[in-house]
């Protein structure tokens, strides 16, 4: 399962994502991991969810980040639930490029069943019809 949350910059994209991981704490039978552009939102998630600072492994390009998720889902088998904020400016690349790294997302998601939940800043009105079944 792939969900985006997809809007302009102050929206209110990033709270909603950090309340959307800290609500699955009470449903979560697995481990839930919160993945961030920075550090700025780490005290804001409960303790029990594990916070990885991207900028710290210098992903470039969606080859690159598909491979760090898969490392994450490698050393965590009980992997559940992966929230992702600031995607565009992890993965270095404009979205309308990135259609195959949704294909592999959702295959990804389906092999693992990991639940993705990730934002994106931009005008919906301009979303990719690829994104658009995604969009919650």
């Amino acid at each position: 399962m792939i969900r985006v949350i997809f809007g302009e910059k102050g929206a209110g994209k990033t709270k909603r994502i950090i309340d959307m991981a800290n609500e699955s704490i009470k449903t979560a039978k697995g481990s839930i991991v919160f993945i961030d552009d920075d550090n700025q939102y780490m005290f804001e998630l409960k303790h029990s969810i594990r916070f990885v600072d991207a900028s710290e492994f210098h992903i470039d390009g969606p080859k690159m980040f598909y491979g760090f998720l898969s490392g994450i889902a490698a050393q965590d088998f009980d992997l559940e639930y992966l929230f992702i904020d600031g995607f565009l400016k992890i993965v270095h690349h404009p979205l309308e490029t990135l259609e195959g790294l949704f294909t592999e997302l959702e295959k990804f998601s389906d092999r693992t069943d990991v639940k993705l939940i990730i934002s994106i800043s931009g005008n919906a009105a301009d979303a990719p019809e690829f994104i658009k079944p995604y969009m919650v």
